[in-house]
């Protein structure tokens, strides 16, 4: 039956159109953004894991930060017990030299003072953005190593402490005496307490920066997991979305055709009132 009043082959062909072109542009932002799902009413789901994974690179990022700048604090520190180790195999020489009955036990305590001063110097000096491992107002560092999300999603910290080895109180060299040889033989077995002490203490700081370092490294690779997962929910897949654009390109030409004819059927009903 023919009508002037409803078309139902316009309605049909509209509503293709309609769905079409709806389908297109959704395809169009895809290519433009990059994403499948890039707001809420995409894919309410998807959106909403991935704002959450987002946030943990965001927490990770901080976390990174945070285990530099221990891992610089750390380094800073390892590098200083270093050469008081170093200071300290000096010292021994001079104290060994200085068992002798023949020398100059006035110029080798000098000699001493200044390589006992220098010791004292690193560890005031051994310090990174006002943290101290080496000294006795420094204390223990607390760094950030890691944001921990359980199933329900609560998240916590995790952190990694690094002990002191406080040289100022633990380095005591104020028993080095080599003013004569009966002092020095008495100091060789103090050196020797002292380089254990300093050869510990670096051992300790070295492996503290091993562990961090470590950490770093891991964080790293879990964000860029993270990032991955991200991804793969939400970023478009533009080789299909290209070939899925031209597809709905001609699907759009077609319908609007359709839709062009089936506007013109009434027009055929005017030849039935023609004499």
């Amino acid at each position: 039956m023919s009508s002037i009043l409803t078309n139902n082959s316009a309605m049909v062909a509209l509503q293709t159109l309609q769905s079409v072109n709806s389908n297109l542009a959704k395809t169009q932002d895809m290519i433009s953004t990059g994403k499948a799902v890039a707001t809420a009413k995409d894919n309410s789901a998807i959106f909403a894991i991935s704002k959450v994974m987002e946030s943990d690179v965001s927490g990770f990022k901080a976390v990174s930060d945070a285990l530099s700048l221990g891992e610089s604090t750390v380094a800073v520190a390892s590098a200083g017990a270093e050469q008081i180790t170093n200071l300290l195999n000096e010292i021994k020489e001079k104290v060994v030299a200085a068992t002798g009955e023949n020398v100059d036990h006035g110029k080798i305590q000098n000699d001493v003072d200044e390589l006992v001063n220098q010791v004292t110097s690193i560890i005031g000096a051994s310090q990174f953005n006002g943290a101290n491992l080496l000294n006795t107002a420094g204390g223990d560092i607390t760094v950030l190593s890691s944001l921990d999300r359980d199933a329900t999603g609560t998240v916590t910290a995790s952190n990694i402490t690094v002990a002191s080895v406080d040289f100022e109180t633990n380095l005591d060299l104020s028993d080095i005496d080599v003013s004569d040889s009966a002092a020095a033989d008495t100091s060789l077995a103090a050196i020797e307490v002292h380089i254990q002490t300093a050869v510990d203490g670096a051992a300790a700081l070295g492996a503290s920066a091993k562990r961090i370092s470590d950490q770093n490294e891991f964080v790293s690779k879990v964000t860029d997991a993270i990032k991955s997962g991200i991804g793969a929910l939400v970023d478009a897949d533009l080789e299909e979305t290209s070939a899925r654009l031209q597809a709905l390109q001609v699907q759009q030409q077609l319908a609007t055709q359709s839709l062009s004819i089936a506007n013109q059927a009434p027009q055929a009903i005017l030849s039935l009132f023609r004499n």
